[in-house]
C-alpha cells in the first residue's frame, strides 16, 4: 500500500496505466485518485488531458480482462474460495460483492458491462460475472472501453475544474466532495439507462 501511496503523490502516464489497471482488478485503488489529480496536473500544463483519459482507459481495460479471464478460467468456486480467503479480505472483497455484481450481471445482461463500470461497488467486480458466463470477449472488451471511457472522461473533467477552484492543498479533499455528488448522479443516470434497454428488451420480446 505503500507503493500505491507513492505512486499516487507522482502521476505520469505508466503509474497511470498501472493504477487503474489494479482498480479494475480486485485491488483497492480508487480511480477518483487517480484520473482526477492527473487531469488536476493536465490542466496546470504538467500531463495532456486526452492522454490522461487514454492511459486509463487502458489501464482499466487491461484490469478488467484480468478479471475476465480468472472467471472464464477459474470458475465460481475459485473466486468465492478466494474473495472469502485473508487475501480477498485484504482487497476488502467477499462473497457477498461478488454475488451482487453476478446478480447486476445477470438482470442486465451484456448491457451491464458498459453501466457496471459507472457504479461504485460494482465497477471493478462486473468482469468477473461476464467471464462466469463465458461473454464474447470482442463485445465484453468494447462495453468495457465505453463504459471504462464515459467514467475517466467525468473524473478528468472533474480535476480540469477542480484546477480553477482549489488550491492543491484542498484536492483530496475536495475530490471526496464532489466524489460523493458523483456517484448519485451517475448512479440515477444508470438507473434510467437500465430501465430504457430493460422496456426496449421487452418490448423485442414482446412483438417475436
Amino acid at each position: 500500500m505503500h507503493i500505491i501511496s507513492t505512486l499516487l503523490h507522482n502521476l505520469n502516464y505508466p503509474t497511470i496505466f498501472f493504477l487503474m489497471m489494479l482498480e479494475s482488478t480486485v485491488v483497492p485503488v480508487p480511480s477518483e485518485f487517480v484520473v482526477s489529480p492527473a487531469a488536476y496536473h493536465a490542466a496546470g500544463g504538467n500531463l495532456n488531458i486526452w492522454l490522461v483519459i487514454l492511459f486509463a482507459t487502458l489501464g482499466a481495460d487491461l484490469g478488467a480482462t484480468i478479471n475476465y479471464v480468472a472467471g472464464k478460467y477459474l470458475g465460481r468456486p475459485v473466486i468465492y474460495r478466494f474473495a472469502n480467503s485473508k487475501w480477498g479480505k485484504m482487497c476488502l472483497l467477499n462473497e457477498e460483492k461478488v454475488q451482487k455484481s453476478e446478480k447486476y450481471f445477470d438482470d442486465n445482461g451484456k448491457f451491464a458491462t458498459l453501466t457496471g463500470r459507472l457504479i461504485p461497488g460494482i465497477r471493478h467486480l462486473i468482469s468477473i460475472p461476464a467471464g462466469l458466463a463465458r461473454m464474447n470477449f470482442w463485445s465484453f472488451l468494447l462495453y468495457t472501453t465505453i463504459g471504462a471511457g464515459v467514467w475517466n472522461c467525468i473524473l478528468a473533467l472533474l480535476g480540469w475544474y477542480l484546477h480553477s477552484v482549489v488550491p492543491e492543498s484542498e484536492l483530496e479533499s475536495q475530490i471526496h466532495l464532489y466524489g460523493d455528488y458523483l456517484k448519485y448522479i451517475i448512479l440515477g443516470l444508470c438507473l434510467v439507462g437500465v430501465l430504457f434497454y430493460l422496456v426496449r428488451r421487452k418490448l423485442r420480446a414482446h412483438k417475436a
